[in-house]
Order: C-alpha cells, then sequence, then structure tokens
C-alpha cells in the first residue's frame, strides 16, 4: 500500500466512523474507496467489517452515559445481535455475493419510512400501553427483529443501523438518544463478530484494517460527540437523509453493475 493510499483509507475510515456513531452506513463511504483503490470485493468487503469494528466501539463508548443503569436490557439486545451475526457471515461465505443485494435497498426503504412515521406510531402504542396498564418493554418481536438484522449486519453491513433505530424506534419507548446508544452497542457486536470470523476464513487486507481502524476509531469518538449533541428531531432527520442516500447509492450499484 502506497502512502497516498493509506492517506485515503484514513480519512475514508474517519468519516465512516463519524456516520457509524451517529446513524450508520458508514461502509457505503468505505467500500466504494476500497474498491476504487483496486482491492476485490470480497477482500474490500471482508477488510472493511474488521477496519472498521473499533470505530464501533469507540461510538458505543461515546454514548455510554446515556446508557447507565440500562446495560442489562442491552446484554440480552446483545445476545440476538450476535447470534445473527454468526448466521448472517455464513450466509456471506456460503451464498453467491449478489444473493442479497437485490432486497438491500429495500429494507433499508423500509427502515426509513419507519423512522419518519415512528413519533406518531409510538405515541399511539403508548397510549394503548397505557390503556391496557402494559409496561413499555422489550418484547420477543423486538429481539426477533434485533437478530434478523444482526443476519443481515454480518451478511451486509451498510444501514444496519438505520434499521435498528428503526425497529426499536417503533417498539421502545425509551430517548431517541439512548436508542442510539443502543444501536452503537448492537452494531459493534455484529461487527466485532464478524471481523472475527473473517480474519480466520476469508481473504484480509492487513494494512487496509490498520488504516481503516486508525481512522474509524478517531471517527467514532467524533461521531458520539456530534450525535448526542443533537436534538431528537434533528438526530431523526439525519437517519432520514442518510437512509435515503444509502437507498440511491445501493440502487445506482445494482444498475451499474
Amino acid at each position: 500500500m502506497t502512502w497516498w493510499h493509506a492517506v485515503i483509507v484514513v480519512v475514508a475510515g474517519i468519516w465512516a466512523g463519524t456516520i457509524n456513531a451517529v446513524v450508520g452506513s458508514g461502509t457505503l463511504v468505505t467500500f466504494p474507496v476500497l474498491v476504487a483503490l483496486g482491492y476485490p470485493p470480497v477482500t474490500a468487503t471482508t477488510s472493511n467489517a474488521i477496519g472498521l469494528a473499533p470505530g464501533t466501539l469507540s461510538g458505543a463508548w461515546g454514548y455510554r452515559h446515556e446508557l447507565a443503569g440500562y446495560w442489562p436490557q442491552v446484554a440480552k439486545f446483545a445476545v440476538a445481535s450476535f447470534l445473527g451475526a454468526i448466521g448472517g457471515t455464513i450466509l456471506l461465505l456460503s451464498l453467491p455475493k449478489d444473493a442479497f443485494e437485490a432486497v438491500v435497498p429495500v429494507l433499508v426503504g423500509l427502515a426509513v419510512i419507519l423512522v419518519i412515521v415512528q413519533p406518531r406510531v409510538s405515541k399511539w402504542v403508548a397510549k394503548r400501553r397505557e390503556g391496557n396498564g402494559e409496561e413499555h418493554k422489550a418484547g420477543p418481536l423486538l429481539m426477533f427483529f434485533i437478530f434478523l438484522i444482526g443476519i443481515y449486519g454480518g451478511y451486509f453491513t451498510a444501514a444496519q443501523g438505520v434499521m435498528l433505530m428503526a425497529v426499536m424506534g417503533m417498539l421502545l419507548s425509551e430517548p431517541l438518544q439512548k436508542l442510539n446508544g443502543v444501536k452503537n452497542v448492537l452494531a459493534a457486536v455484529v461487527n466485532v463478530v464478524a471481523g472475527v470470523i473473517y480474519a480466520f476464513v476469508a481473504p484480509i487486507s492487513w494494512p487496509v484494517v490498520l488504516w481503516l481502524a486508525v481512522g474509524s476509531t478517531a471517527g467514532g469518538f467524533l461521531g458520539a460527540k456530534i450525535g448526542r449533541k443533537l436534538p431528537p428531531a434533528v438526530l431523526r432527520g439525519v437517519i432520514v437523509v442518510i437512509g435515503v442516500a444509502a437507498v440511491i447509492q445501493l440502487v445506482v450499484k445494482q444498475f451499474s453493475d
């Protein structure tokens, strides 16, 4: 790797780490950069997953104050993400690379719609629960969705944060910033699990991993500082904008292929 390739990878890592901490979809920045630099798609995918994992960890650490007292629940969610990530990596290594790509824009688009309508739906759900005298707790449905998103994240990491924010926003009554912290932890679990598996069984470019890790770690801390200061309405708007951009980029990529 030349020095200017390393600089480009670090910058892309910073940008991706920042986006991942605030919303998600950092892969949509780094993956095209790696392919443009000449790395094969599979190597770019696996190296990207490992290199961005430290950034998701630093982003999760940046939200530790929002998660104070909520860690037992986060641990339950993390089990579902962990199991899903294992399933997703198995699918990536056993299925054709384009087997899942056709449905990805649809899934991300649906997540964006859910984020948009989430405030009204959450109010309606909360009123119904109050009327029934029920607490708004995480149930089997949410655990199932987190598991499915873990599979998606292990297979194709882009925009898993948007999906997590969508389903948690619909099914939990916690503040949006707390949910963003939970999202960062779950994304970190998925990326670390996928990265560890790829490190042993898939082609890896370790120089790419190194420089992505440097950039994404810095970006994770930066993104956490930015994300924690955003009002809920602004944070939701950022999620929608980046989600829509992710859909457009994925659709364009399919047609260009």
